[in-house]
C-alpha cells in the first residue's frame, strides 16, 4: 500500500488505528514478547514506545488510550521505521541462538509473533479505507491489488447443500504436528450438528440491493431489538461505503461504492461487504434462512462444492464468540490475546481478499462486536432441514 506520511498519522475512529501505530505496534509486540525476556543483550530502542504502543495488556502498564492514537504525531514515521530495523536486526542476530530455548517454547511464541504481523496487515488495509471514505475527494487508496487480493464474482444460482445429522470434530489441538493455531481455536473436541442445509456461495451486492430496495432497513420485524435500535440510532440505510443515487458524494442514478479503487459503480455480482452481524441477520430473516453456526461452517469448509469459503469475505455465524470446552489461556503476557474478549461478541469465519496469504485455516475464528461495520465482512446463508 503506498500511502503518504499523513496518511499513516490519522485516526479515523475510535475502533481504528493509524497507519503508523500499527508499524509501531508490531514492532512493540516483537520487542517486549520476545526479545525482551529472551535476548540477554537487548536493549530497548526507547523505553517511552512501552506505552505508546502497548494496545490492550493490562499486565504490560499503562498505555496510550485507543482513541487518542491518532494524537501521537511524535514519532515521526522515519523513527518508527528505524525502530522496526533495530527490532529486525535484534532478531536476527538473536535467532541463531534458538537451540538454548527449546524448553521455553519460544518457537510457538515466533510464530504467534508472525500471525499478529499478518492480523495487523489486514487492519493496516481496513484502517487506511475507512481514513479515505471519510475524504471528501473520495481517493483511490494507492493499495495495488494481486489476482488472489479481488474480489470475484458470485455464481448466479444458489445451491443448497445439506449435511446429516452427526457427532462431529470441531477446534484444533495445539502441537507442531497440527500447525499453528491460536488459542481461541482449541482444544479439538466433539459437537453434535443438527441436520442442515447450507449456501455454496456469499451473498452478492445485487442480492442485498434487492433485500435494501424491498424496504429491509424499515421493516422492524427483521430486526433483532439491538439491532434496530442500531438502525435508528445511525440512519443506516445500507451497507457501509454504499453511495444511493443522486447523493451528495454520487450524483449518478445508480447505486455506487466506495472503496481501494475510489467510488465505483456497485459490482453487482461480487459478495457483499461491510455488513455488520445486525446487517446480516435481518438480511437473513428476510430470505427465510439464517446464518450458520461456526461448527456447521467448519463442517462444511471441505466440500468441494461451497465456493469462496477463504479469501473474499469474513462470514458472519450465529455462534457468540465463547471459549471451547477445555479452553486454556496461553502463559504470560499473550494469555490476554484472546481470552478477555470472549463476551459480547459474534464468530466469523473465513478470510477476506485483504488477509495475508497463508493466514487462514478452517479452525481460525475471528470475531467483533456485532456493530462492527468497517471489516471486510460478509454473510452466508444456512436453515435447517424440513
Amino acid at each position: 500500500m503506498r500511502l503518504s506520511e499523513e496518511d499513516q498519522c490519522v485516526q479515523s475512529m475510535p475502533d481504528a488505528s493509524p497507519t503508523k501505530w500499527h508499524l509501531g505496534h508490531t514492532t512493540w509486540f516483537w520487542e517486549t514478547v520476545v526479545l525482551l525476556p529472551y535476548c540477554p543483550n537487548y536493549k530497548a530502542f526507547n523505553p517511552q514506545f512501552h506505552y505508546l504502543f502497548n494496545s490492550y495488556y493490562e499486565s504490560m502498564g499503562p498505555r496510550q488510550p485507543r482513541p487518542q492514537r491518532g494524537l501521537l504525531t511524535r514519532p515521526a514515521l522515519g523513527e518508527i521505521m528505524a525502530y522496526r530495523s533495530h527490532v529486525t536486526q535484534a532478531l536476527i542476530e538473536w535467532l541463531p541462538s534458538l537451540e538454548n530455548h527449546v524448553h521455553e517454547n519460544i518457537f510457538y511464541l515466533l510464530e504467534l509473533g508472525i500471525n499478529h504481523e499478518q492480523q495487523h496487515q489486514e487492519l493496516m488495509v481496513t484502517d487506511a479505507i475507512h481514513l479515505f471514505s471519510c475524504n471528501p475527494m473520495q481517493p483511490k487508496s494507492g493499495l495495488n491489488l494481486t489476482q488472489s487480493q479481488s474480489l470475484f464474482n458470485v455464481p448466479s444460482k444458489t445451491q443448497w447443500l445439506r449435511f446429516e445429522a452427526g457427532l462431529v470434530e470441531v477446534g484444533q489441538d495445539k502441537g507442531v504436528e497440527n500447525g499453528f493455531s491460536f488459542d481461541n481455536e482449541q482444544p479439538r473436541h466433539k459437537r453434535w450438528v443438527d441436520s442442515f442445509e447450507i449456501s455454496n456461495k456469499l451473498i452478492t451486492c445485487g442480492e442485498y440491493l434487492e433485500f435494501i430496495q424491498a424496504g429491509g432497513y424499515e421493516d422492524a420485524s427483521l430486526w433483532l431489538s439491538e439491532g434496530w435500535a442500531w438502525v435508528n440510532r445511525t440512519g443506516h440505510q445500507a451497507p457501509a461505503y454504499w453511495l444511493p443515487p443522486n447523493n451528495a458524494l454520487n450524483n449518478t442514478e445508480n447505486w455506487r461504492v466506495f472503496g481501494v479503487n475510489g467510488v465505483v459503480d456497485l459490482p453487482v455480482t461480487h459478495p457483499v461487504t461491510h455488513l455488520n452481524f445486525f446487517e446480516v441477520d435481518a438480511f437473513s430473516q428476510w430470505r427465510g434462512a439464517r446464518l450458520p453456526t461456526e461448527f456447521e461452517w467448519e463442517l462444511a469448509f471441505a466440500n468441494p462444492a461451497i465456493q469462496q469459503m477463504l479469501g473474499q469475505a469474513w462470514q458472519w455465524t450465529r455462534s457468540a464468540y465463547e471459549p471451547y470446552p477445555g479452553f486454556t489461556a496461553w502463559e504470560g503476557a499473550i494469555r490476554e490475546y484472546n481470552g478477555k474478549f470472549m463476551v459480547g461478541q459474534q464468530v466469523l469465519r473465513g478470510s477476506s481478499w485483504a488477509t495475508p496469504q497463508g493466514h487462514s485455516r478452517k479452525t481460525y475464528r475471528n470475531f467483533f462486536p456485532p456493530a462492527a461495520t468497517w471489516q471486510i465482512t460478509g454473510v452466508r446463508l444456512a436453515r435447517d432441514c424440513k
